[in-house]
């Protein structure tokens, strides 16, 4: 019980840390010299680096809001995960932990998947996707799964 324990919690931090650096690192969009995220667009030019904050528009805000909340609800899952394990009764199960958990996943969904469908609008056919906004995809199955396990997990003496 203790090695699946530890395996759920290194799920979680995994996706947690996922979502930490998707959400801060401005590389969701990358093009041959420049960079644009969910905060700053920046660009290098005769070896100087110029940022500018991100656009305003309503899209790009509801991203970066469902980015923020997944990032809160994944930290809140975790917080929630230690205290059941010390409060719940033998038999009980994770559901809080999970439903937060799952929630955190459905935020990084939806907000990958706005600026996916936006994304086409402003950028030029000659970008591709930075790393950040790959993480954000990798880090929707890993907190999926693992409110998933936390809705299954029963707390063991």
């Amino acid at each position: 019980m203790l090695f699946l324990l530890l395996g759920i919690v290194l799920l979680h931090i995994a996706a947690l840390v996922l979502l930490f650096v998707s959400t801060i690192v401005n590389t969701w969009v990358e093009t041959s010299g420049s960079s644009a995220g969910l905060w700053l667009n920046c660009s290098t030019t005769n070896g100087g680096s110029h940022c500018d904050p991100a656009n305003t528009s309503e899209w790009i805000q509801a991203v970066q809001a469902t980015m923020i909340l997944s990032v809160i609800f994944s930290v809140i899952s975790l917080f929630l995960f230690f205290c059941q394990l010390f409060t719940l009764q033998k038999g009980g199960r994770f559901f809080f932990t999970g439903i937060f958990q799952i929630l955190a996943s459905l935020f990084v969904m939806s907000g990958a998947t706005i600026y996916t469908v936006k994304n086409a609008d402003w950028v030029p056919e000659s970008a591709s996707y930075g790393y950040a906004y790959i993480l954000a995809w990798v880090a929707f199955p890993l907190a999926l799964i693992s409110g998933c396990i936390y809705v299954i997990l029963r707390k063991r003496e």
